[in-house]
């Protein structure tokens, strides 16, 4: 079997070595795409820079794999083969650091652009609404202010028939509910122009994030798109903080406010003693009516109050590189592809050691001469008969020779001072006849 396989890795030197130089080429060639992207500056000398770079890769790559395939697979001490093992590592490593995310950046550095795009514009979809909702809160409370206002106002009409202090006509108290009911109605009408205002705004940027949302699916160069992409979102967040400025829980505070500390009661105005003394109680329970309100409005203007602006997210512009790096858990098989171009060789140096290591197994001598065959001994005569014939011996006139003669040892030649290679390989050879006739 070991024939079989000194052959095979004799036959498939070629093709191994020319494997290994198309993987070389192949990572360069994405090497040079991939740092292409990071260079800024001339565009002759960005070429130049990307190709010189790609260059030195490709040959480091196929040095380093040559080197462990020419040496790793003979190396028989197990210290040397871990030392071995360990450069092999190391190596690897920095391959991947030099050249493996490159290729990476290559293969998936659009797709991680867009991914980086997509990711933000969720962002800013989320901040919007966030801040289209904190704009409208305080519209929560003009149904509570319409309902107070006409609370007021159908009072008023009832104290023109005299519903409250048994004296019809418009006097103070007529006048006190018109009064709160004209403060209330004006704050709704604030609140009405508020939607308006927000409603436009939020229209406003759901046409940016439109725009943004084509320019992440769009078939334009992504460096074109993500420019556009950021000068959408700087008006974008214009938009978000216009949105931040537009409650009116800040007027709503100050209204409510003012309606409980700034209440004045006005003088009765009634004719005699007892109408003045029926005003002036009317008047009372007004106060507290409006004290109880202002207290309500006051309090859910708090609650608006205290929700946290919106901090609409800044874009960050990045290069094809850095998004693969951001964005490599979701680009697995492109890391994956990128990586193994780089490192399959080292697949084909653990094959080479394996077949070396049976290649030795069974070259190993596994008879003794007591333990020879009839064949091992038919071969190792033809051997000598080579040998013999190589070394220009003159052979037996006799053609058959007593069954009981002896044989004799083959006469070693003397050897030169300087013998050859194939002489030395010869004088091998019969030294090792004689040993198994002996």
């Amino acid at each position: 079997m070991s024939t079989s396989l000194r052959e095979g890795v004799h036959r498939l030197d070629i093709t191994t070595r020319v494997t290994l130089g198309v993987l070389a080429l192949a990572s360069g060639v994405y090497t040079y795409l991939g740092v292409r992207e990071l260079l800024d500056g001339n565009a002759t000398l960005v070429i130049l820079a990307a190709i010189i770079y790609s260059v030195a890769v490709s040959i480091g790559i196929y040095a380093f794999w040559s080197f462990l395939m020419r040496f790793m697979p003979h190396v028989r001490d197990n210290g040397s083969r871990l030392l071995l093992f360990g450069c092999m590592l190391l190596g690897s490593v920095m391959i991947v650091a030099m050249s493996a995310w490159l290729n990476a950046t290559a293969l998936a550095g659009s797709k991680a652009l867009e991914q980086h795009l997509s990711t933000t514009l969720q962002s800013y979809t989320r901040d919007l609404d966030r801040a289209n909702n904190n704009a409208l809160a305080a519209q929560g409370l003009k149904p509570d202010i319409e309902m107070a206002a006409k609370r007021f106002a159908t009072l008023g009409n009832s104290e023109r028939t005299g519903a409250l202090t048994g004296t019809s006509g418009s006097g103070t108290v007529v006048q006190l509910l018109n009064q709160m009911s004209g403060q209330l109605g004006g704050l709704s009408q604030e609140l009405n122009q508020s939607a308006d205002k927000v409603k436009t705004l939020y229209e406003q940027g759901s046409k940016h994030i439109a725009t943004m949302r084509e320019l992440v699916s769009g078939a334009n160069p992504i460096k074109q798109r993500s420019d556009a992409f950021g000068t959408e979102s700087v008006a974008l967040i214009g938009v978000i903080a216009s949105l931040n400025q537009t409650t009116v829980a800040p007027a709503v505070k100050r209204a409510a406010d003012g309606m409980s500390a700034g209440f004045i009661a006005p003088a009765a105005d009634g004719r005699d003693a007892n109408l003045v003394t029926r005003q002036n109680e009317v008047v009372g329970r007004v106060e507290a009516a409006v004290a109880a309100q202002a207290k309500a409005l006051s309090q859910a203007a708090d609650k608006i109050l205290a929700i946290q602006p919106v901090e609409p997210t800044r874009f960050k512009p990045m290069s094809t590189a850095e998004a693969v790096l951001v964005y490599a858990s979701d680009f697995l098989p492109s890391w994956a592809g990128a990586i193994s171009i780089d490192l399959m060789p080292g697949v084909l140096v653990l094959i080479l050691c394996v077949v070396h290591a049976g290649i030795r197994r069974d070259g190993d001598p596994v008879a003794s001469a007591s333990t020879m065959t009839a064949a091992d001994l038919v071969l190792a005569l033809r051997m000598a008969r080579e040998v013999e014939d190589a070394h220009g011996r003159e052979r037996p006139a006799k053609a058959t020779e007593p069954a009981t003669e002896t044989a004799k040892p083959v006469e070693v030649p003397e050897r030169p001072v300087t013998p050859s290679r194939g002489e030395a390989e010869r004088d091998d050879k019969v030294m090792a006849l004689n040993a198994v006739r002996a």
